[in-house]
């Protein structure tokens, strides 16, 4: 199956039924159908061929989204970056990948402008209100600027006869690059699309579900929750952001949402509001949780605030979109779990040695196995070598993820660290995640993250930057006495920093990198 035939399929089954909401504006599933085939007929007319790439450089929007679906069903392969990506960045993508179409809007073109004279295989620069670029235009006379309104016009609605296979790229995703340069991750169609479905089949979902979605789409959670919903011909309201959170919470109520996607971020302001019980979630079934372990503190609250609500806990990658989940009756047994394996995807932990660790509670790195486990990274041989290496069975490959685990008897998994984040103090290894949690443990600690910093005696202090709610008075003294009685001597921060905010990308993970 085809990524794009997500869409035909709901097409053709529910074509009347409103499949995205968007600013206001409600679209069908026929509607948007109608609109990628003559976005897609636009790209071949223009010379755009069998695993071109192009980039989206959009906000969550319905020009996003039909763009996703145009360039597949033209066989390309969709490139989604996110918007708050500065010039130097959008350059060293676009020269990495060899874009040769970029879609972008008005307000974009100046920042697009500073990169495109050092991006000689960019053919096409597709702009979403043209009309309102201005003399910005004259900012780039090569490559070509296009109208998207105008290419949609000129061409056919008519489905165009698929020339991909299953085994063809359908995406690259760039990670963060919060650890280095951005690296592209490889998915082909049959990777996202078997992500797509063990997801859908843990979720229970079904075409009666509306989904939420603030994420960006630049962010594979975020992207997935619109491919799932046309996969299984469900509703998805999709917003810019969670800037506002009781706007949010309107939206949610308003609509009947039935799944609400969040990052750990998400869960933290939200449950920093007031009167969250004044609000009708009767229509809400599940939330969904992921990008970093949410802390037992914040799941508590949130089986407290929705009762009635499933709250899956999981773990992914991008190299592999997901790789588990916590049934949502194993929660309040191990809330610190991310589960086990998804469906149709294997995972277990190795030793330094790759043999499989068996013994429950010892630590060693997760390594996955499964159809949605990505092709590599894009022009990166040696970096694939390392993440893609021989499984225990003859001629295949399995990811190695780079992050610390451990399982209990049963067989649950708990996420400890990346390896390369493990604090090596004074002879002993600290897993940064431990620490978090106990920090997130107080209540008037609103989040927290650690940090190794080099130190003469101990090899790495343990440095802790914590954001204190409003109304707290506690000292850096309060917060050590209180890890004193919650960990191991060893554990327990040398330095604390309050904050008002701590950095992040632009999907919600913590820049530890720029802490230390």
């Amino acid at each position: 199956m085809l990524l794009n035939e997500f869409l035909e399929q709901s097409a053709e089954l529910y074509p009347n039924k409103v499949a995205l909401i968007c600013h206001d504006k409600r679209l069908t599933f026929i509607e948007i159908e109608n609109a990628a085939n003559s976005f897609g007929n636009a790209l071949i007319q223009e010379g755009f061929q069998r695993q071109d790439r192009a980039i989206v450089y959009l906000d969550n929007s319905i020009e996003s989204v039909v763009s996703i679906f145009g360039i597949l069903k033209a066989g390309g392969i969709f490139v989604m970056i996110s918007p708050q990506v500065k010039a130097r960045k959008l350059e060293y993508i676009l020269a990495d990948c060899q874009a040769r179409v970029l879609i972008t809007d008005a307000r974009h073109l100046v920042q697009v402008s500073e990169v495109v004279s050092n991006s000689p295989s960019l053919g096409q620069i597709i702009v979403t209100d043209y009309e309102r670029a201005g003399t910005i235009n004259e900012l780039i006379t090569s490559p070509r600027l296009l109208s998207y309104r105008t290419m949609m016009e000129r061409c056919s609605p008519a489905r165009t006869t698929p020339c991909c296979i299953d085994i063809d790229l359908a995406s690259l995703i760039y990670t963060s690059g919060s650890s280095g340069t951005p690296k592209g991750v490889m998915l082909t169609h049959h990777n996202m699309v078997s992500a797509a479905n063990s997801i859908i089949q843990y979720l229970e979902n079904n075409n009666d579900d509306i989904i939420i979605d603030t994420l960006p789409l630049s962010f594979d959670y975020g992207l997935y929750q619109v491919l799932m919903a046309f996969k299984f011909g469900g509703t998805v309201v999709l917003e810019k952001g969670f800037v506002y959170p009781e706007q949010i919470i309107d939206i949610v109520v308003k609509e009947k949402v039935t799944g609400w996607p969040m990052v750990p971020t998400t869960a933290a302001i939200l449950l920093r509001l007031n009167n969250l019980d004044r609000h009708d979630f009767s229509s809400l079934r599940y939330i969904t949780s992921t990008g970093q372990v949410l802390p037992p503190k914040h799941i508590a609250r949130l089986m407290e605030v929705f009762p009635r609500v499933k709250i899956y806990s999981m773990y992914g990658l991008t190299e592999c979109k997901r790789v588990s989940y916590l049934p949502p009756e194993e929660l309040e047994k191990r809330p610190s779990s991310v589960g086990k394996a998804m469906p149709n995807t294997e995972a277990y932990i190795v030793d330094g040695k790759c043999e499989e660790i068996t013994e429950a509670g010892k630590p060693g790195e997760l390594v996955v196995r499964g159809a949605n486990v990505m092709k590599g990274y894009w022009n990166l041989p040696e970096e694939t070598a390392k993440a893609l290496r021989p499984g225990p069975y003859p001629g295949e490959k399995v990811l190695y993820t780079g992050d610390l685990f451990k399982k209990d008897e049963e067989g649950y998994l708990y996420f400890l660290a990346r390896k390369d984040d493990i604090i090596k103090t004074a002879g002993h290894m600290v897993s940064p995640k431990e620490v978090e949690n106990i920090l997130c443990e107080r209540e008037d600690v609103i989040e927290a993250a650690v940090v190794g910093v080099e130190d003469e005696i101990l090899g790495q202090a343990i440095k802790a930057f914590v954001h204190l709610a409003e109304t707290s008075e506690a000292t850096e003294r309060d917060i050590i006495r209180f890890c004193y009685e919650h960990l191991e001597d060893f554990a327990v921060p040398k330095y604390v920093n309050f904050c008002q905010s701590l950095p992040r990308t632009d999907t919600g993970k913590v820049q530890k990198l720029e802490l230390r």
